[in-house]
């Protein structure tokens, strides 16, 4: 039987994560599988890491060294490890700016996919999520989901506060409200 492209994913989600934890490289799973290990519905695409970007050609490294493939797409700000017909994002820049310690840091471990792995906060999945949003991609679609599944875990506060100069991010924040997804500026 041949695996389907999500088991194919989630596979290699497993694989890095566990050759980043062996290699001792500060890493979080973020994006799309982070939100599901959250409650969000599973992402179709590819899996997302945050490593710092001090660390960022060391965990290439690690991660060739444990026998995936990794290759450097034309984008300076990450790698991909790829496996079959799926890859896997290891990124040390997430919208223009580079990915600091203290994000991987406050971090929570959890388990995903029985491999236990540092996730980022759902506060902070949902600002860099919000964060890439500009002309050229805005699909609420994607966003609308997650915000849902994750809105009691979010401090919305403080993702108002990240998100303030994107007026992308801050016109998904007032649709939000208008669904009553989450509380009024006022908090309540």
């Amino acid at each position: 039987m041949q695996p389907s492209e999500r088991d194919e994913i989630r596979d290699l989600l497993k694989r890095t994560a566990v050759a980043l934890k062996e290699g001792d490289v500060p890493f979080a799973l973020c994006g799309g599988y982070a939100a599901w290990v959250r409650g969000a519905p599973e992402p179709d695409h590819d899996a997302d890491f945050l490593v710092p970007e001090a660390e960022a050609e060391r965990a290439a490294k690690v991660l060739a060294a444990a026998g995936l493939r990794v290759e450097e797409p034309a984008e300076d700000w990450l790698v991909k490890v790829v496996g079959g017909g799926s890859f896997v994002d290891v990124l040390w820049r997430t919208c223009g700016h580079p990915v600091e310690s203290d994000l991987i840091d406050r971090s929570e471990v959890l388990p995903v996919l029985s491999v236990r792995m540092p996730v980022l906060l759902a506060t902070d999945i949902v600002v860099t999520k919000l964060m890439a949003l500009d002309e050229h991609y805005c699909d609420f679609s994607r966003l609308l989901p997650v915000a849902r599944a994750l809105r009691e875990q979010i401090d919305w506060a403080e993702v108002r506060r990240e998100v303030a100069g994107n007026d992308f991010a801050v016109v998904f924040l007032d649709l939000l409200e208008r669904l009553r997804v989450l509380p009024g500026a006022d908090g309540s």
